[in-house]
């Protein structure tokens, strides 16, 4: 196991015991921190074991999103478009609300960023301040938004945009 796959391990585990399964929190932890790779990886094991049950398209959206956005920051344009349409394909039908995710902040996220890539190259690079991030609705669920904050983890702050809201 790599440096960097035991980090993301022992940040999981550390989100273990509430309602939320900890692979479920802990893609959301990865995803708001740009490490859209692991948060695939993350959220893919709890996937496998639901792939024909009902969460299984839900947690297929989730995942495309974040390959969608490894896509955006090796700066392919295309399979970032893809990956986001097929995300909001998997996505809408749990509007409103599914493990305490609002779906709707999800789905308008997907717009900005299909919008963003369709505009050209510089409108759709990541930086610090234009990275998508996500929260849920349950307070304290325990993940942290882009600058490790907490209050922002409680998905009040939600963008449209899926940009962090200014300090």
């Amino acid at each position: 196991m790599s440096h960097k796959s035991q980090l993301i391990a022992e940040r999981v585990a550390s989100l273990a015991g509430g309602t939320l399964d900890a692979r479920y929190l802990g893609y959301f932890d990865c995803f708001n921190r740009q490490l859209f790779y692991e948060a695939h990886e993350v959220l893919e094991d709890l996937w496998l074991g639901d792939r024909s049950g009902p969460d299984g398209a839900f947690y297929k959206g989730l995942i495309q999103l974040a390959g969608a956005f490894v896509h955006v920051g090796k700066q392919r344009p295309q399979p970032a478009a893809a990956l986001l349409k097929l995300a909001r394909g998997n996505l809408a039908p749990c509007a409103p609300v599914r493990h305490d995710l609002e779906i709707e902040p999800c789905l308008g996220l997907i717009a900005h960023w299909l919008a963003r890539l369709e505009a050209g190259a510089e409108a759709w690079c990541l930086t610090d301040t234009t990275a998508p991030w996500l929260v849920l609705r349950a307070a304290g669920a325990g993940v942290t938004g882009p600058s490790g904050d907490r209050e922002k983890s409680r998905g009040v702050e939600t963008s449209p945009t899926g940009v962090p809201p200014a300090p």
